[in-house]
C-alpha cells in the first residue's frame, strides 16, 4: 500500500454522521442558544459584556462605537458572525425586550414599531447599571475562568451575577431538539420571592407565587389565564395567552374609539405590522364596524386609534380583533436552561434554589477574598505601628547597613552582623527584631511623613477598623445566616435601585367569538339559461324593464343574511351564502353559481332560499320512477355541501318540486310524470308519502328496461297539458344544446 493510501482512514458513514451531529448538537445547546442557570446568560451575551469590561465602558465611562465592541468580541471570544453578535448586543439595549437592559445604547438601536438598528459603525454603547450587577467582583476570583477559542485569552465560564436575571429577563432560544422559552418577570417582584426562598428553604411554589404573582412583560399588556401559572411554574412548561390592553372613549359624530394603549410581548418590534394587519382587514371589510385606524403613538406611549361607526358593538368587534390579529397572542413557557452542561426543565422553586446556591457560593468566596485581604492589610498596619514605637532604632539599622537586603535581614530574622550600631544595647534591641516579610517591606518603603502624629493616628485608626472587619468576615464565613443577611440586603438595595411597579395584568377572561353583524337587506337573485348569477338590491332591481327581466330563467327573491339552496339531478344539495353572490349592475353578466359552490359538473334543476326551504317540502321524482315527498327540515345543516336523496348506481333526479303548505292543505294536487318514450302519468299527491332524505322513496310508475323519466312536477288540478324542452347544460360551456328541436306536447292520462 502507497503512502497516500496509508493516510485514508476508512470510516462507517453512519457512525461518522451520528457522532458529528451529536457534537454539533451539544455545541449548540451548551455554548451558543441556551442560557446558564446561574447568570441567565447566553454565551455571546456574557462575551459582549465581558469583552465591555476588558473595554472599561463602564457606566460612567464615555460610550464607544458599536463596532469596537463587536470586533473585541469576535476577534477574542466569540469567532461567528459579526451581524449574529451585533444583534445580540441591539437585543441586550431593548427596554421593550427586557425589564433590565444590559447595555446603554446611544444612537439608532431599532425601536418597538420595528424599524431595524443602524449599522454599528453608527451607533455607540456602555454597560448599562443593570449590567454591574452581573459583573461585581469580576476581579476577585469568584468565578472560574478558561481559555477562549484559541487559548490566548482567558474568558470567565460564568459571570458572578448577584440579581437573578434570568428570571427578571427572560431569554428566548432555540437549540438542537429543544427550545427556551423564558418570560420576563417584574424585578421587585423576583428579589421578594428570592429572598423568602431564602428565609425559608422549604417554601412551596403556591408561597413563591405570593411574590412572583406571574410574568411581567415590559410592554405590560394582560396575561388572561392567570389560573395556569401554578401548573406552568411547578412544571416549567405551558400557554400563556396574552392581550393587548384597550380603553374606549368617544370620537366625532357618534362614533367610538378603541384606544390600544399596550400591546403583547409577542407583538413587540412588530408594531407597525400590527397596525398594517388593522388596516388591511378595515380595507377589506372583513370588519365592517371599522370607520379609521390610524397610529396616534409617541414617547409618551402607545397609542393606536381604531374609529369605530355609530351603532355597532365595541365588544363583539374586540373579540373579532383578538381573534384574527396580534392584539391577542400566545406564548409558550419553557423554563429551559444550562446546568452542569446539561440542558434541565426547570421550575420556578428550583430556578431560585439554583440561584441562592450560586449566591452563597459567590458571597463565600468574596468574604474569604475580603478576610484575606483585611488580614494582608492588617499584617502591614500592625507592622507600621510597632516600628514607629522603635523608629529611632530602624533608622539606626538603615543607616550602619550597607545594603537593603541586610536591613530586611535585620529587621526579620535579627540578624546584626556587620550592621555598625552606634551602642551594644542598640544592637541587642536589633537583634531581637521579628517583623514579617511583607512588614519589612512596608517598613523600607515607609515616608517619613508617617512619622507626623496625624499618621500615627490614622494607623490605630485603620487597625481598629480592619479588626472590627475581620471579625465581621468570620462570623459571616462561620455562620449561615448571617452570610444570608449579607445577600438579603444587597438584594435589598438592588430592589430599591432597579424596582418599579407590575406592568402586566393578571386576569381570568374566556375567548368570545365574533358575531359578524350585517344589516338585514332584500336582494333580488337573477340567474340566466347559461347558469351566471348576480345578486342587485331592491332598488336597481325594480328600475329593470320587464323585457330585461325575461332573460333570465330564474328570478329568487332572498335576504341577504340567507342562503341559496341548490338542488343537482346528482341528488345533491349545495349552499350559498347570498352575501357571497357578488352584487351587480343590470349589465354585468355575473358568475357561474358553479364557482360559487362544489356543483362543478352536476345539473341543477332547482334554485330556493334556505328560509323558503324550512317552510316546505319537496317532492322528488327519478329517472327510474321513484317519488317520494322529503321535509324541508330535513336539509337543515351547517355544511355546505350533502347528499339530498338516495339514489341507485345508475339513477339520476328528474325533477324537484317545492311543495308549500297551501299546497299541501289543498289536497288537490297532482303528480304528472313524462317518460322518455313519451308516456305519461298522473295521480294525485296524496298518495305519495313523506320520507328521510336518506330513503330511496317508492315507485311512482313502473317502467319497461329502455324507458326512464324525462319530467315530473307537481300541478294544480285544472292544468291538464305541459309544455317542456328536454335539454342538457354544461357549466363550462356557454351554449344550450337541446335534444329535441321543437317542445313536446304530453296527454296528461288521468
Amino acid at each position: 500500500m502507497s503512502t497516500k493510501d496509508q493516510s485514508i482512514i476508512q470510516l462507517d458513514f453512519s457512525d461518522e454522521m451520528r457522532n458529528s451531529y451529536r457534537d454539533y448538537a451539544v455545541s449548540v445547546i451548551i455554548a451558543r442558544a441556551l442560557p446558564d442557570v446561574r447568570d441567565g446568560l447566553k454565551p455571546v451575551q456574557r462575551r459582549i459584556l465581558y469583552a465591555m469590561t476588558e473595554l472599561g465602558l463602564s457606566p460612567e465611562k464615555p460610550h464607544r462605537k458599536s463596532a469596537r465592541i463587536v470586533g473585541d468580541t469576535m476577534g477574542k471570544y466569540h469567532p461567528h458572525g459579526d451581524s449574529s453578535i451585533y444583534d445580540a448586543l441591539v437585543h441586550m439595549t431593548e427596554d421593550f425586550s427586557l425589564s433590565l437592559p444590559l447595555v446603554d445604547g446611544h444612537g439608532n438601536f431599532g425601536s418597538i414599531d420595528g424599524d431595524s438598528a443602524a449599522a454599528m459603525r453608527y451607533t455607540e454603547a456602555r454597560l448599562s447599571k443593570g449590567a454591574m450587577t452581573l459583573l461585581e467582583n469580576l476581579d476577585k476570583g469568584l468565578v472560574p475562568f478558561g481559555p477562549n477559542f484559541d487559548e490566548s485569552e482567558k474568558e470567565p465560564l460564568v459571570l458572578p451575577a448577584t440579581l437573578p436575571n434570568l428570571l427578571i429577563n427572560g431569554t428566548t432560544g432555540i437549540a438542537v431538539g429543544m427550545a427556551t422559552n423564558i418570560p420576563p418577570h417584574n424585578t421587585s417582584e423576583v428579589i421578594d420571592g428570592v429572598i423568602a426562598a431564602i428565609k425559608n428553604p422549604d417554601i412551596t411554589t403556591k408561597g413563591l407565587m405570593k411574590y412572583i404573582k406571574g410574568p411581567d412583560f415590559p410592554t405590560g399588556a394582560m396575561i388572561t389565564n392567570a389560573d395556569d401559572l401554578m401548573n406552568i411554574y411547578e412544571t416549567g412548561e405551558g400557554k400563556l395567552t396574552l392581550r393587548a390592553k384597550v380603553e374606549t372613549e368617544d370620537s366625532d359624530y357618534g362614533r367610538k374609539n378603541i384606544v390600544i394603549t399596550e400591546i403583547p410581548y409577542t407583538a413587540a418590534g412588530n408594531k407597525t405590522k400590527l397596525l398594517e394587519n388593522l388596516v388591511a382587514l378595515s380595507r377589506e371589510k372583513v370588519f365592517d364596524e371599522i370607520y379609521d385606524v390610524r397610529d396616534e403613538s409617541s414617547k409618551e406611549g402607545i397609542r393606536l386609534i381604531v374609529e369605530v361607526k355609530k351603532d355597532r358593538d365595541i365588544d363583539n368587534l374586540l373579540n373579532g380583533l383578538y381573534k384574527k390579529t396580534a392584539l391577542e397572542d400566545t406564548y409558550s413557557v419553557n423554563l429551559l436552561a444550562v446546568k452542569d452542561k446539561q440542558p434541565i426543565t426547570f421550575t420556578l422553586r428550583s430556578i431560585i434554589q439554583e440561584f441562592i446556591a450560586f449566591q452563597e457560593e459567590l458571597y463565600t468566596k468574596e468574604y474569604q477574598h475580603l478576610l484575606a485581604k483585611a488580614k494582608d492589610r492588617q499584617e502591614i498596619v500592625e507592622g507600621l505601628i510597632r516600628a514607629t514605637d522603635v523608629i529611632d532604632l530602624i533608622i539606626e539599622i538603615l543607616r550602619g547597613s550597607d545594603s537593603v537586603r541586610q536591613a530586611k535581614g535585620c529587621l526579620v530574622q535579627g540578624i546584626t552582623k556587620d550592621i555598625r550600631f552606634k551602642s551594644k544595647k542598640s544592637e541587642q534591641q536589633a537583634a531581637t527584631l521579628n517583623f514579617t516579610e511583607r512588614q519589612a517591606d512596608a517598613i523600607l518603603a515607609m515616608p517619613l511623613s508617617r512619622l507626623i502624629g496625624l499618621e500615627l493616628l490614622k494607623l490605630h485608626q485603620e487597625n481598629n477598623a480592619l479588626i472590627t472587619s475581620i471579625t465581621e468576615y468570620t462570623n459571616i464565613l462561620n455562620d449561615k445566616d448571617e452570610l444570608h443577611k449579607v445577600i438579603i440586603s444587597r438584594l435589598r438595595s438592588y430592589k430599591k435601585e432597579f424596582g418599579r411597579e407590575r406592568r402586566t395584568a393578571l386576569e381570568n377572561l374566556s375567548q368570545e367569538k365574533y358575531v359578524k353583524v350585517v344589516k338585514e337587506e332584500e336582494l333580488y337573485l337573477l340567474i340566466d339559461r347559461f347558469g351566471y348569477i348576480k345578486s342587485l338590491d331592491q332598488a336597481s332591481y325594480s328600475r329593470l324593464a320587464e323585457e330585461t327581466l325575461q332573460e333570465y330563467s330564474h328570478i329568487v327573491p332572498i335576504k341577504n343574511t340567507d342562503q341559496l339552496c341548490i338542488f343537482t339531478a346528482e341528488g345533491n344539495m349545495y349552499k350559498i351564502k347570498a352575501m357571497n353572490i357578488p352584487k351587480g349592475k343590470s349589465r354585468d353578466k355575473g358568475v357561474l353559481v358553479q364557482t360559487l359552490c362544489k356543483a362543478g359538473q352536476e345539473t341543477i334543476l332547482l334554485y330556493i332560499t334556505a328560509e323558503s326551504l324550512s317552510e316546505s317540502l319537496l317532492f322528488f321524482a327519478t329517472r327510474k320512477g321513484y317519488v317520494k315527498q322529503v321535509s324541508g327540515v330535513e336539509f337543515e345543516t351547517s355544511r355546505f355541501a350533502i347528499s339530498a336523496t338516495k339514489l341507485d348506481e345508475d339513477d339520476l333526479v328528474s325533477g324537484i318540486t317545492p311543495l308549500t303548505v297551501e299546497d299541501i292543505l289543498a289536497g288537490d294536487r297532482k303528480v304528472i310524470l313524462i317518460t322518455k318514450k313519451g308516456l305519461s302519468l298522473g295521480f294525485p299527491l296524496e298518495q305519495t308519502s313523506e320520507f328521510k332524505k336518506t330513503s330511496r322513496g317508492v315507485r311512482g310508475i313502473t317502467l319497461d328496461s329502455a324507458d326512464e323519466v324525462q319530467y315530473a312536477a307537481v300541478v294544480p288540478p285544472e292544468q291538464d297539458r305541459i309544455l317542456f324542452e328536454q335539454q342538457t347544460y354544461h357549466p363550462k360551456k356557454i351554449k344550450m344544446r337541446k335534444r329535441a328541436a321543437k317542445p313536446q306536447k304530453a296527454q296528461i292520462k288521468q
